[in-house]
This record gives structure tokens, C-alpha cells and sequence, in this order.
């Protein structure tokens, strides 16, 4: 069985902590005691460590070696268009599981009135799940969660291939749409209603490509997750 998997802020020379809410869970629900083994990652190089002492907000690790990490084929940003947290909250858990590189909040023309002002009272708690699936994933670093944005910034802040879901007839089919064998790609997730005219015309204008994931109509998480899978299996599979 694989060893748990934990972040921590710092690794100095050989010494490593891990305090508050994770260590009250390594210590009362895992149980963690001087001598076990896990490996930790201070999100840049996983190590394998074994605790040295254990209080009830307070871990202490003593690092025993590097271990191999193997460098991500892809990084995909998935820039998602806000809708019920809830929902928001379930795609970037299993966004993070599945392997992006960072999730970008943006705000659409349909996004529901009050969830804008409300997404930045909901950062901490999306990196906070964001942490959460990455050690349940074992991934060595962490997707970055960013501040919600207005969509014409996303569609220009976004580099290399961009591809805008979209249930709109017409948009090719995602996977053979797929080319090339880029270093990173994006993918823009609309909003509960779809996009506007005037948002497509703008993602287009900046160089992101329409495509489609069939003709069924599948909610924005739903949506987000079939996509991010196939940019997986399609360029790292």
C-alpha cells in the first residue's frame, strides 16, 4: 500500500513540520506516533520522512531521503465560469484529482448575481480542498487556485492552445480537435446557460477555439471534469 502523502509549508536541512488542522488529524484520527513513515512534499521535491515527535497541533518530521518525482507531460488551466458553490467545489476537488495545473475562477455574463462578490470569501476554503485532494491524490505539488477574474481578462491571460466548451451547433467534436503536443493548454468552462454571443465573439477574438463534447447538454461540472479527462488521456495517456 502506498504511504500517505502530506504538505508542508518548509523543509529545513533535514527537518520538516506540520501544524494546526493536518496535525490534529495525523495525530488523533491517523493516530501517528514517533517512528512512522510518511512522505511529504513542500511543493516543490517529495521526500520520505519519519516523525520524530508528535503534540496535538505540532508534527515534526525528520527527512530521510529524496524521492523520484515524475514531471507532469501536461499542465492544463481550467479557467471555470463561477456557478453553486457546492458544484464549484465538487469540480475543483476532482480537478485537482485528475491532475490541473490551476483552476481559474471567472466571472460570465450569467453567472448568478452575489456569487462574484462571494468567491472571494470562498479562496481559502477552495485551496484548503485543493490541499485536501491533492494529498488523498498524492500529487508533489499543489494546482494553484486563483482569484476569481472578469472572463475578458481569462480569455487574455490564458497562453498556448485554448479550447472553449461550447453547446452551441456548429463547435467540432473536442477530441479531434485536439493537436499537437503542447507543453500546456487551457480550457474554458462556461456558466449555467451557456456563453453569450458577445462572450464567444471575445474568446474568439482571442484565440480560443470553440469544441464540443457531443450533443448532450451536461451541466458546467460535468462538463469541466469529461474534458480535463480527455486532455489527460490524450496527452498523457
Amino acid at each position: 500500500m502506498a504511504r500517505r502523502r502530506f504538505f508542508v509549508d518548509a523543509v529545513h536541512g533535514s527537518h520538516a513540520v506540520i501544524e494546526g488542522e493536518d496535525a490534529y488529524h495525523l495525530a488523533r484520527v491517523l493516530r501517528a506516533e514517533p517512528g512512522v513513515r510518511y512522505e511529504i512534499s513542500d511543493n516543490h521535491a517529495v521526500y520520505l520522512a519519519e516523525i520524530e515527535a508528535v503534540r496535538r497541533d505540532r508534527i515534526s518530521f525528520r527527512v530521510m531521503e529524496q524521492l523520484p518525482v515524475s514531471a507532469p507531460l501536461l499542465a492544463v488551466t481550467l479557467y471555470a465560469a463561477l456557478f453553486k458553490f457546492d458544484r464549484f467545489e465538487w469540480m475543483l476537488e476532482k480537478a485537482t484529482e485528475l491532475g490541473v495545473s490551476s483552476i481559474a475562477p471567472v466571472i460570465a455574463e450569467r453567472t448568478e448575481k452575489g456569487l462574484d462578490k462571494a468567491a472571494s470569501k470562498r479562496l481559502a476554503r477552495w485551496r484548503r480542498i485543493a490541499l485536501e485532494a491533492s494529498q488523498q491524490a498524492r500529487r508533489a505539488r499543489l494546482p494553484e487556485v486563483r482569484e476569481a477574474a472578469p472572463l475578458e481578462m481569462a480569455v487574455r491571460d490564458a497562453t498556448g492552445p485554448r479550447y472553449l466548451l461550447d453547446e452551441a451547433s456548429g463547435a467540432p467534436p473536442m477530441l479531434p480537435a485536439l493537436a499537437g503536443n503542447p507543453e500546456s493548454i487551457a480550457l474554458l468552462v462556461g456558466p449555467e446557460g451557456g456563453w453569450t454571443d458577445r462572450e464567444r465573439a471575445r474568446a474568439s477574438g482571442a484565440g480560443w477555439q470553440a469544441v464540443s463534447l457531443g450533443p448532450q447538454v451536461l451541466r458546467a461540472e460535468t462538463a469541466a471534469i469529461a474534458a480535463l479527462a480527455i486532455c489527460m488521456a490524450r496527452w498523457t495517456g
